[in-house]
């Protein structure tokens, strides 16, 4: 019983830790969507629930009435779903990749560990 009860310990806390993570990600995700424009619903109208075998946290292309929807459900955090079109889409890209640059940019310490960097030292 003893032996045990440390693993479960820290099988709580890597479940707990891959939970918040997923959430920061899908709020991170959710920002994104609406500085681009989607329109954020909630999730209790059958209009506004995507497909069944739509997985949450994913970005999926859908038509509808032949016009092309991008549709981006949250079914724990918000219990929303953001709807778009391509043009919030291709907004939606350009600023996800303007933000990873960013943090590729605040990330990379090859010039802070720079040697010559750092004067006479």
């Amino acid at each position: 019983m003893m032996n045990t009860m440390p693993l479960s310990i820290a099988a709580i806390l890597c479940l707990t830790g891959c939970a918040t993570i997923r959430g920061w990600q899908a709020r991170d995700t959710e920002e994104l969507l609406a500085a681009a424009g989607f329109e954020k619903r909630p999730l209790d109208g059958a209009e506004t629930r995507p497909d069944e075998a739509t997985p949450p946290y994913r970005i999926v292309r859908l038509i509808k009435d032949g016009v092309v929807q991008y549709a981006y459900a949250d079914p724990d955090n918000c219990r929303c779903v953001y709807m778009g079109n391509s043009k919030e889409y291709a907004q939606y890209q350009r600023l996800a990749a303007q933000r990873r640059i960013a943090r590729e940019r605040f990330f990379d310490y090859e010039d802070v560990w720079d040697r010559d960097g750092w004067g006479l030292w």
